[in-house]
């Protein structure tokens, strides 16, 4: 307030709004005796002056009008001026009650008075807010360059659309002038928002382009599916001028629509893949206030869990990674980006079990989310020993110290590719399931111990997308392995909330599956990118290479004997106890009998032998049939 007495603006809001109140007053009178006051209405007109003026100033000071800025004025600020006057208005007609009981006071004068304050003071505001959008840093006068200006059109007549024309509309230092709006809602077509018209459907790009000479399209449809926003793209395609567009609903935090936030089409838009809708208090259930481990925490989808994960405030979190860089980007983007600083980061491989003791000992993880692995299907192929020491041996590690040290929760990121698999990869995770399986049978009032399988990820380490953008921008050509190949995709983001809405619903030996939608063929990817990098397919061709060492022409989720059930989430299903298959016996035999397996595995892997390691991974894995015989 002291601040406040000491500038020069404050006394001028006063002033002015003390001329506003009088002339308003002033104003309802003449309107309700006609411009004719005789003398005893004119005496109270007086007397009401003295009156109305300090009470209205006392009032409009109390709801803050005066601490703000008059040339930021906003619509919160008409809110606030509105329930000033009523207030005022109410004060006024409380006291000259009380006094008086309206004796020689007109009842509609007070009503007319309380409106006129508000279009006059309110209209001041506007007034001020205007001319300062049309003024510079200097005091001069912004000369509208409307020529220069890109001749924009929207495509989305809603909320987001909206959002955009005004940040636009408000800022005269933005590049665009919007001149219309699409939208297939025939309801819409005809009317306008802030005074730009909606001209009609997507069906009329193409002529309106031509008749407002468009120079760049806005796609504010964050929420459409895959296949609007192909056709969309198609349509904008044709007509042969940039677009851009605006990321996912899940990627504009808390609603906060921006221009800032426009950007080129890219492949995940095509996906369409619908947001998801967390249990946010299941989630923060079982990671709030708990030590969380994260191994593989430097990957694609180790990484964002990390992210996901300090959204609900664990106790600390330990990142264990094999990456020198992966982990040192994971641990700068927590301090930095996210401001989380209780982490350690740890350099090493899961299957070191002494390091994992150490960690185990030390910090006590009551949470384990265990991403590390390798995952790249022909790389393994070429080098199963790895997937050998990797993603078994390391699995098996890390389950055993989470036993040992009580862990509340132990989640597997595993794969589709674990289902009737036909590579060392899927063949090395399932492995990995039918240890955990049996590490939950062996006690199951200890740890819980869940898996969840997914298909491929769009934005991954081993995702093909990078590589067909790179052939692409090397004028081609774009190599799929067959015309046929179809494969499952979801985000990244996507995954990784799933994977964590998953951990809060297991009790427990469940294998978690998350929908993946609609297979997507490998081809009609790779002619999408095509035409995202604004190339032709005549351009850039197409060649199909054959499948290699590993691959499968279709993946699957679950095979035709294993069952799954829904769960109270719409996008995640569980496999029925039943139909979860594994060795005979006890679950202390059966943790013998895969040990026993694992360790000629071991063996073998010591000695760089791909065929005896492939062909004891199918002993253990009896569902495992390599695309290429073993002989």
């Amino acid at each position: 307030m002291k601040a406040q007495l000491r500038n020069s603006h404050f006394y001028l809001m006063l002033l002015s709004d003390a001329l506003l109140f009088a002339a308003s007053l002033v104003l309802a009178y003449l309107f309700r005796f006609e411009f004719a006051i005789e003398e005893p209405f004119f005496t109270k007109l007086k007397t009401l002056l003295s009156l109305v003026i300090p009470l209205k100033l006392c009032t409009f000071a109390l709801f803050g009008l005066y601490t703000g800025m008059w040339r930021y004025t906003s619509t919160r600020d008409f809110w606030r001026l509105l329930q000033a006057v009523i207030t005022s208005t109410l004060l006024i007609m409380g006291f000259i009650l009380i006094s008086s009981r309206f004796e020689g006071y007109s009842r509609a004068v007070l009503l007319m008075d309380g409106g006129l304050t508000f279009l006059l003071t309110g209209g001041l505001r506007m007034v001020i807010r205007t001319l300062y959008r049309k003024l510079d840093r200097n005091g001069h006068i912004i000369v509208p360059a409307s020529q220069r200006k890109k001749r924009i059109l929207i495509i989305g007549a809603g909320s987001t659309g909206e959002k955009i024309l005004r940040e636009i509309i408000e800022n005269e230092n933005l590049s665009h002038r919007v001149v219309g709006f699409l939208d297939d809602d025939r309801k819409k077509h005809g009317r306008s928002i802030h005074g730009v018209p909606v001209r009609g459907s997507l069906k009329q790009l193409s002529k309106i382009i031509a008749d407002e000479t468009i120079q760049e399209i806005l796609i504010a449809t964050p929420s459409a599916t895959g296949d609007q926003m192909r056709r969309i793209v198609e349509a904008c395609k044709v007509c042969r001028i940039p677009y851009k567009t605006l990321p996912g609903i899940d990627e504009l935090i808390d609603g906060r629509v921006s221009i800032k936030a426009l950007r080129d089409v890219n492949y995940e838009d095509l996906l369409g893949r619908s947001t998801v809708q967390l249990d946010m208090e299941e989630i923060k259930g079982y990671l709030q206030g708990k030590t969380v481990l994260v191994t593989g925490c430097g990957g694609s989808i180790g990484s964002e869990l990390c992210r996901q994960i300090v959204r609900f405030q664990p106790r600390y979190l330990v990142l264990v990674d094999a990456g020198e860089a992966n982990l040192f980007y994971i641990e700068l983007a927590l301090r930095n980006e996210l401001r989380f600083d209780r982490c350690r980061a740890v350099l090493g491989r899961i299957q070191d079990e002494k390091l994992m003791n150490d960690l185990f000992q030390q910090y006590h993880p009551e949470v384990v989310f265990h991403a590390a692995a390798y995952k790249h299907v022909p790389m393994l192929e070429n080098n199963p020993w790895e997937a050998v020491f990797n993603n078994i041996l390391g699995s098996r590690t890390l389950m055993e110290l989470a036993r040992r040290n009580g862990t509340e929760r132990f989640v597997l990121v595993s794969t589709d590719k674990a289902v009737r698999p036909a590579n060392v990869m899927g063949a090395s995770k399932r492995v990995a399931e039918l240890y955990l399986q049996a590490f939950q049978e062996a006690d199951p009032t200890s740890t819980r111990f869940m898996a969840v399988r997914f298909g491929n990820v769009v934005g991954s380490s081993g995702s093909v997308i990078p590589v067909f953008l790179k052939q692409i921008e090397q004028g081609g050509p774009v190599t799929v392995t067959h015309p046929e190949v179809t494969r499952y995709f979801m985000t990244i983001v996507e995954a990784s909330q799933l994977v964590l809405q998953a951990g809060a619903m297991g009790q427990g030996g469940e294998i978690f599956i998350l929908k993946m939608g609609t297979p997507v063929k490998i081809a009609h990817m790779a002619k999408d990118l095509i035409r995202l990098s604004g190339r032709e397919l005549e351009e850039v061709p197409v060649i199909f290479t054959g499948l290699r060492n590993g691959e499968k022409l279709f993946e699957e989720l679950m095979t035709d004997g294993e069952g799954a059930i829904p769960t109270r989430h719409d996008k995640i299903v569980v496999l029925r106890p039943d139909s979860q298959h594994g060795s005979p016996g006890s679950p202390d035999e059966k943790i013998a009998l895969l040990d026993a397996q694992a360790e000629e595995l071991y063996d073998l892997a010591d000695r760089f032998d791909s065929l005896a390691i492939k062909k004891k991974l199918q002993q253990i894995v009896p569902e495992y049939i390599p695309q290429f015989p073993l002989s």
